[in-house]
């Protein structure tokens, strides 16, 4: 194997053994075995150690991310939105990973903020808490007060974490590489394109910088509403690796059963779900994580959310899909419904399976025949999610994190109130989608759009025409073929025609009696009927095999 097709992990072969070590101990490098290369035969044949068999696998490939730090936990919490890739079971296994990372000392902490702000500490804070009200893997938080008592909370990022990080997602991306290469069943599923999406997301949460941003724009969509609040950032003293906001105090959804009256937390829940509904659906602009512990009630019953570094943000043809494929499952329409998936996952134009039609028919005959206050928006996105995948349809990130949204919605605000539903507050929602579609402002904004694509091809074609009329004179004119499995029906049209060629040249020398002959039969004549019985026998076996007599 040449040195420059060695992946990127092999850099880092210090890390990328104790990866496959854990892997190993976990039961989870099996698929590792079928990668048919020289260098890492003995790396990947290491030591097992125990296989934890008295836990699933799930929970073992839980443990196993753990275990190896924060890259990878980020890895398993991003994956556990992903249940159209990895499964249900181990979608919900992996959104139980936490990071439990030790607070890095006072004096690691404020030489950061020092170097980071070129402030002393005491000069930028009237009080600093050196004990940290949380440690994450990628931060941790301290209490703090601004000049004149303002209270806030400062997230400093730990020291070399991404260094870390970086060295980690080389070696995921070369693992990803390494199996999209050689294990087939895993290639449908683009590991290379997961990695590279992961790498992006981490990338990014990185960055303080961005995440203050989000909190300026969360700030501006909800300035006119009461019943949402975001702690303000203080740009001027924050940097990538150190943010400062207003800290928001309050009694965490986690903890509903203190709340108020069950009167007052049924409408507390109402107000979060709205909220998360018009960041999805009015601004295309979402907070992607709202578990319980980033929703906070405050005194004065105003929803406080928390932590928006993990924020989607939605294209206008992604909005779209998702306004058809909510409108498909409120009209019943089985056809539609099946034509919307296809086209969300990128098989617009692909002929629809019978199989999926029947599985989308189903679906909404068991989910959406009954009352709607019987109807949970968390099981029917979970089931339609297992029909994706099932039929090895592939979600786009985006769409595929609306739908964990809404599962975690429905469950956050029924720690609120058990008896919610999360389908009335869509309704509003869903009549406003079909309206806007309706809309004169909608039609003519896609009429331009429509004349800007023909503008443009009108304006490329007489380039495009001479390239081509250039190309036929010159004889540089090609044509590409793509096929899809026709190795095997190949395969035996030439073993046919070979089978038919060696009957009719024995027959021929057979009745020439070409010598050799023995007793006047000739011996190529017999050697030509011998194998041509060999080759029918082998072709007739594989068609039985392949149960396909047609």
């Amino acid at each position: 194997m040449k040195i420059t097709a060695i992946p990127q992990f092999a850099r880092n072969l210090n890390r990328a053994q104790e990866v496959v070590r854990i892997l190993s101990k976990y039961g989870l490098a099996d698929w590792l075995s079928q990668l048919n290369i020289g260098f890492g035969h003995g790396l990947f044949r290491g030591a097992e150690g125990d296989r934890l068999a008295d836990v699933t696998r799930e929970a073992r490939v839980r443990l196993a991310l753990t275990e190896l730090g924060t890259t990878f936990i980020k890895l398993g919490q991003i994956l556990s939105t992903r249940a159209d890739l990895v499964g249900l079971p181990l979608a919900v296994e992996l959104s139980k990973l936490q990071a439990d990372v030790p607070a890095d000392k006072p004096e690691t902490v404020r030489a950061t903020i020092e170097k980071e702000l070129r402030r002393k500490v005491d000069d930028v804070f009237e009080t600093f808490d050196d004990v940290p009200l949380a440690s994450a893997s990628i931060a941790q938080v301290h209490r703090a007060t601004l000049p004149g008592g303002r209270p806030v909370v400062v997230k400093v990022q730990h020291p070399n974490i991404a260094d870390r990080i970086q060295n980690d997602l080389e070696i995921v991306a070369g693992l990803a590489e390494l199996a999209e290469k050689y294990v087939q069943e895993v290639r449908l599923y683009q590991p290379k394109a997961i990695a590279a999406e992961f790498s992006r997301t981490l990338t990014r949460e990185l960055d303080f910088g961005r995440e203050l941003r989000n909190l300026d724009r969360f700030i501006k969509n909800f300035k006119d509403d009461p019943t949402v609040r975001f702690p303000r950032p203080y740009p001027e003293c924050s940097t990538g690796k150190v943010l400062v906001m207003d800290l928001l105090e309050g009694t965490p959804v986690a903890l509903a059963g203190s709340i108020g009256t069950p009167e007052e937390r049924e409408e507390l829940a109402r107000k979060g779900a709205r909220v998360f509904l018009a960041m999805i659906f009015r601004d295309g602009f979402f907070h992607a994580d709202p578990h319980p512990g980033n929703w906070l009630v405050q005194h004065d019953g105003v929803a406080g959310l928390l932590d928006v570094g993990m924020v989607c943000q939605l294209t206008p043809s992604a909005r779209e899909e998702m306004e058809e494929l909510i409108i498909s499952l409120g009209s019943n329409d089985a056809e539609r419904l099946t034509a919307a998936l296809m086209h969300m996952c990128g098989q617009a134009g692909a002929r629809e399976s019978p199989a999926l039609t029947a599985d989308v028919a189903d679906f909404l005959g068991y989910h959406f025949s009954q009352p709607l206050d019987k109807l949970s928006i968390g099981s029917a996105l979970n089931e339609i999610t297992d029909i994706i995948r099932r039929h090895h349809l592939i979600l786009p990130t985006n769409i595929a994190m609306i739908l964990r949204v809404l599962v975690l919605l429905e469950g956050t605000s029924r720690l609120l109130n058990p008896t919610f539903q999360l389908t009335e507050i869509i309704q509003p929602f869903q009549r406003k989608m079909l309206t806007d579609r309706l809309s004169p402002r909608r039609q003519v904004r896609r009429l331009r759009s429509l004349l800007a694509d023909w503008q443009d091809l009108i304006g490329k074609f007489p380039d495009e025409l001479r390239d081509m009329i250039q190309q036929a004179r010159s004889g540089r004119i090609e044509v590409q073929l793509e096929h899809h499995h026709l190795e095997p029906a190949v395969n035996r049209l030439v073993l046919g025609l070979i089978t038919a060629s060696l009957v009719v040249g024995s027959s021929m020398l057979w009745a020439l009696k070409a010598p050799p002959t023995i007793q006047g039969v000739s011996v190529i004549a017999v050697l030509g009927f011998g194998t041509s019985i060999l080759c029918t026998a082998r072709l007739m076996i594989a068609i039985f095999r392949s149960r396909h007599l047609d």
